[in-house]
């Protein structure tokens, strides 16, 4: 069966979380926390990540990562296995601390970046263990609005310059920006899947790429994409050729989730025939 896929790509920037084992927590104690810190900017350091937000919970952690040289997947293991390895030898335990593969999706960055920064920072508060962001000392929001000096590896000026080139109007921006979404609905609430946070423009161009440049590895198919395009779009240019007609097959079915039986379905043709030009590489 067809699988979705990580897209990695110079510069891509992800939403990652990862969670632990059986739902059990990866943060014990203020020393976990702060080793997994350490853990952290080693890994941005030697992949030349730019951490925009983070948020640690109890049993999982929240990332807002960007990757100028398109290196998701090998800082990912570096920080889980070695956060494993420092977890594992301080509680004298032995065997997997994390659930499975990291799930991540792809963000539109001018668009979706400050979105998912206050989605971040906003985790413990929907979760009613704090009242408000700045009483929970272990995300990103007191350095970015400037009430603690923050972690090394984290770099604000993205998020800061998106609101204001004068830096303490942007803290106070960012500030009533975050606090505006206390009461709103997240713009995860309804998506049960993740894969990629972007316009319907986005994603096509994000799928021409891909047919190019971008470098690809199978992912969950339970991992899929919010905002993704309509059939319609997908397949609105008439008169293409079959190997381009395949192509949009391959996207709406890989890409895109759509089921075998929705592509057949719309274009008229057979679920075989969908489903074996769904499996081509």
């Amino acid at each position: 069966m067809a699988r979705a896929l990580r897209i990695k790509y110079p510069g891509a920037v992800y939403h990652i979380t990862s969670r632990g084992n059986k739902k059990e927590p990866i943060f014990y104690n203020p020393k976990d926390r702060l080793a997994f810190f350490s853990t952290i900017k080693s890994v941005i350091k030697l992949h030349n990540w730019i951490c925009h937000a983070y948020c640690l919970m109890d049993n999982h952690y929240h990332l807002l990562i960007e990757t100028p040289d398109g290196n998701l997947s090998d800082g990912m293991r570096d920080l889980n296995s070695n956060y494993t390895q420092v977890f594992n030898k301080t509680h004298s335990t032995v065997g997997y601390l994390l659930q499975g593969r990291f799930h991540s999706f792809i963000i539109e960055k001018e668009t979706y970046l400050l979105e998912v920064a206050r989605y971040l920072v906003l985790n413990p508060v929907r979760a009613q263990i704090v009242q408000h962001p700045k009483d929970w000392e272990w995300s990103s929001y007191n350095a970015t609005c400037g009430l603690s000096h923050g972690e090394s590896f984290l770099t604000t000026d993205g998020i800061l310059a998106m609101f204001s080139i004068d830096k303490a109007k942007a803290q106070q921006q960012y500030k009533q920006f975050i606090l505006d979404g206390l009461y709103g609905d997240s713009i995860f609430k309804s998506v049960k899947h993740k894969g990629i946070l972007g316009s319907p423009q986005f994603i096509h161009e994000m799928w021409k790429q891909s047919q190019k440049t971008f470098l690809v590895e199978a992912i969950p198919k339970e991992e899929r994409i919010i905002g993704r395009l309509s059939l319609e779009d997908i397949f609105s240019e008439e008169g293409v050729t079959r190997e381009a007609r395949d192509k949009k097959i391959r996207m709406a079915r890989i890409l895109c989730g759509y089921s075998v039986a929705e592509i057949a379905r719309f274009l008229k043709l057979s679920q075989a025939l969908v489903s074996k030009i769904s499996r081509k590489d």
